[in-house]
């Protein structure tokens, strides 16, 4: 039989394509009228599954709890609605995928996040026919800040991609901005009353079915199932190594022992640096210099008893948890079955500051009329102010705002808790240590985040304050963790001179090329570290010290505060600027920056 062409789509001679709710339907000739052509057509329609597929990539966990948003609204719209990281979803069968919803944020310098890297480069490979997607209508929100020079540059290419194979876009796509005073969802909420309008008008509510009204709750993803009291306590969340595991990643951690915690600041100093050793043996775990380490936090446990005082919880009492619909897949990092304290503990963030959805669920929950009314207002449009300077201004935690809303917390269902509470995100630390200089062991450089709001209590990190509170000389002590490849790629050429410029813990990375290069001979490092005090901040200051006797490194210091007059890196960097420009002019040398906003350096111009 002969074929013809549409929009990318193949089809038989005669059948004419009507391209309706993402696909190419085929509607036959009809002798006649045009009429029964379209009764045709309008009758595959209604057999049409009303499917939306929702595809997120989050590195923070903002664009899935966006995801998720648009979710719940698909699901009051009796939509069948799937929500999946794009790297979870099955990319073969995106062809046959009638309607898609992508969110996505903007990593780094324009960089996809974590969870859509594999989609990435599936969807930009060169031999993707052009027509591929021509059976898919489609719309792209995009997440990022506009303070950034490639402002939303995911969201933006993948539209532009998704275009070019032939898909049919909803809509413009939507580019939310964290500078805006109300957020993202100044342009997000437009934006999806724009794209349920188009979608309805694809997928018609099905006949004697409303939209489900807002002030109804919907069901939790899960249900808890408790146990008997007598059950058999649950296996461990980190079981140990054996000669067959496989590569540690994030759903297969591997439980490091933790060697050493040393403060590596004077105990006068205003912070608090630890360099920790961790012990990898029998991992598979391998890395190279500028490689990144995942460590998985966990909640103290003040934090955990607080919480289940809270609501109510017996932190010893065991569940299994089970999908409320069917086909969706259980939490991979929960044991089952689990205990309360458990879950608590590895598995839901009540220290991250919590978002919009967080105070709309928590308002169905609410018996008091006044802290309904002020939930209520925390998660509509016009209350998006109030809410930023009552979490985001001062870091308030999930379990402070729990602390506010004493009423409403206690009528929490256990059930709600999954849907409630976002799981806990793995922390990236650079690796500080050659495998070299230490085999079998990882080394991190990492100041424990500790900050004034005005909030009476101080504000402090969650992995960097766990794990300064590790003591190893008190029994074994485990971290979970595995090792992702990092942005910095060090020269292979031995000839090949590096600049390396890390103010404070920036100097992590270099520490671990520095032992690397070292390990095999090199010579040509040259290394511009500042602190504030010599006495109370130079980190590793013996080691650098005896590699510069050695003649293996080139050190330059700038000690801020050790004098009148300020004194950083840069003004290292232009008092040696014939030693620098030498190095790249004629060594053809390599310059990495690690650390805060400081290093605002450039090297297109030296005054020689």
């Amino acid at each position: 039989m002969e074929n013809s062409r549409s929009q990318g789509c193949t089809y038989p001679v005669g059948m004419r394509a009507v391209k309706r709710a993402g696909m190419c339907i085929l509607v036959p000739p009809c002798p006649g009228s045009g009429d029964k052509e379209h009764s045709v057509s309008l009758l595959l329609l209604q057999m049409a599954e009303r499917k939306l597929l929702v595809l997120f990539g989050s590195q923070t966990g903002t664009a899935q709890d966006m995801a998720e948003r648009i979710g719940r609204e698909a699901t009051r719209r009796h939509l069948q609605c799937r929500v999946e990281a794009l790297d979870s979803c099955d990319l073969a069968n995106l062809i046959h995928e009638p309607l898609v919803v992508f969110v996505c944020a903007t990593t780094g310098q324009g960089d996809p996040p974590d969870n859509m890297k594999m989609f990435w480069r599936f969807l930009f490979r060169k031999n993707l026919p052009p027509g591929s997607l021509c059976q898919l209508d489609y719309a792209v929100l995009g997440l990022g800040d506009s303070s950034y020079p490639k402002f939303n540059f995911v969201a933006k290419k993948l539209h532009k991609r998704v275009l070019q194979l032939g898909g049919n876009p909803l809509l413009p796509v939507a580019l939310g901005d964290d500078q805006h005073d109300l957020g993202p969802d100044a342009v997000v909420d437009p934006w999806l009353v724009a794209l349920w309008d188009k979608i309805l008008a694809l997928y018609p509510l099905p006949p004697g079915l409303e939209i489900i009204s807002p002030d109804t709750r919907l069901p939790p993803k899960y249900t808890l199932h408790y146990l008997p009291e007598d059950s058999p306590p649950p296996e461990g969340a980190l079981p140990q190594p054996t000669a067959l595991r496989a590569v540690p990643s994030e759903l297969r951690p591997f439980a490091a022992p933790v060697v050493s915690n040393q403060r590596v600041t004077a105990q006068s100093h205003f912070q608090d640096v630890r360099l920790i050793e961790f012990d990898i043996t029998g991992s598979a775990i391998t890395f190279s210099a500028g490689d990144v380490v995942m460590i998985q936090p966990q909640n103290c446990p003040e934090d955990v008893q607080q919480f289940c005082q809270l609501l109510r919880l017996d932190p010893d009492r065991h569940f299994v948890l089970k999908p409320t619909e069917p086909g969706t897949s259980l939490p991979p990092l929960l044991p089952q079955p689990c205990t309360i304290r458990h879950l608590v503990t590895h598995y839901l963030d009540i220290s991250c500051v919590p978002r919009r959805s967080f105070f709309e669920l928590l308002s169905y929950f609410s018996t008091n009329e006044l802290e309904r009314e002020k939930l209520q207002e925390f998660s509509s449009a016009q209350g998006q102010e109030e809410l930023y300077s009552y979490c985001n201004r001062p870091r308030r935690t999930t379990l402070e705002a729990l602390w506010d809303f004493p009423h409403t917390t206690c009528a929490i269902p256990a059930d709600y808790l999954l849907d409630l509470i976002p799981r806990i995100r793995p922390r990236a630390f650079s690796i500080a240590s050659s495998l070299l200089a230490h085999p079998d062991r990882i080394q991190i450089l990492m100041a424990v985040v500790q900050y004034k709001t005005r909030l009476s209590k101080p504000r402090r990190g969650l992995c960097s304050t766990w794990l300064a509170s590790l003591n190893p000389e008190q029994g074994d002590v485990r971290v979970p963790l595995w090792v992702k490849k990092g942005g910095m790629k060090f020269p292979a050429d031995p000839a090949t001179p590096v600049i390396m410029i890390g103010p404070g813990t920036g100097v992590a990375p270099f520490r671990a090329a520095i032992q690397e290069r070292v390990a095999q001979g090199r010579r040509g490092n040259c290394l511009f570290f500042g602190c504030r005090q010599k006495s109370k901040d130079f980190y590793c200051q013996a080691e650098w010290e005896e590699l510069v006797a050695k003649g293996f490194l080139t050190l330059f210091t700038a000690f801020s505060r050790d004098q009148e007059e300020k004194v950083y890196v840069q003004h290292r960097i232009q008092e040696n600027r014939r030693l620098v420009w030498e190095l790249l002019s004629t060594g053809n040398a390599h310059v990495y920056l690690a650390g805060g906003s400081c290093l605002l350096l450039y090297f297109s111009y030296f005054e020689v």
